[in-house]
């Protein structure tokens, strides 16, 4: 009889310990933020939720983007200077934190990047290249259209601080001002695994 309760015992905590490691393990979540391909580039980010973490996603990403017009002239100083903009290649650290549950409702966020920039000018011929520093922070909202949650659409605005870190901003005698403020906006769209 004793054997028996025993077996029955160390039976439900097995299923209760399963269960709970099952609901605890670490999720994977891939995202792309759309805007990227409508300006002639791509975005691809990996996000990982770590096991036992009901708050915190971190994550890495690529991205490459002509930069609309619009953002180029937030810059006062290159306004109407005949500039354009490309991220060739950005690479980046996220960090996460849901008041909720992880891509659930609103969340607050930083990226750490690198970015490889080439610009123009109608004034003169060739391009430059230069790389920035971009410590950013922002916050948005994730909304699920789906019971399942896997599926989501992740809007999102933030400010951050840029720098140059190598290269030239300059074409002939025409210098592209890179302003230490920047501002971004975008909506990711995401799957979580």
């Amino acid at each position: 009889m004793n054997k028996l309760i025993i077996i029955i015992f160390t039976s439900l905590v097995m299923c209760q310990v399963n269960a709970f490691a099952q609901q605890q393990k670490t999720r994977i979540s891939l995202e792309i933020d759309p805007a990227t391909f409508v300006f002639s580039g791509y975005s691809a980010h990996l996000r990982v939720q770590p096991a036992n973490s009901k708050h915190l996603l971190l994550g890495v990403g690529v991205y490459s983007m002509q930069l609309p017009q619009l953002i180029v002239d937030l810059n006062l100083e290159n306004k109407d200077k005949g500039w354009t903009s490309k991220i060739k290649l950005g690479y980046g650290l996220f960090g996460e934190y849901y008041f909720d549950k992880v891509n659930q409702k609103w969340f607050i966020g930083g990226q750490v990047s690198l970015q490889d920039y080439e610009i123009e000018n109608t004034a003169s011929t060739g391009q430059a290249t230069f790389t920035n520093l971009l410590l950013m922070s922002y916050g948005g909202y994730v909304w699920a259209p789906f019971k399942t949650n896997r599926l989501y659409l992740k809007p999102w605005a933030g400010i951050g601080y840029t720098t140059k870190v190598s290269g030239q901003a300059q074409i002939a005698e025409q210098t592209y001002d890179i302003a230490p403020l920047t501002m971004f906006m975008t909506l990711h769209v995401g799957y979580t695994f």
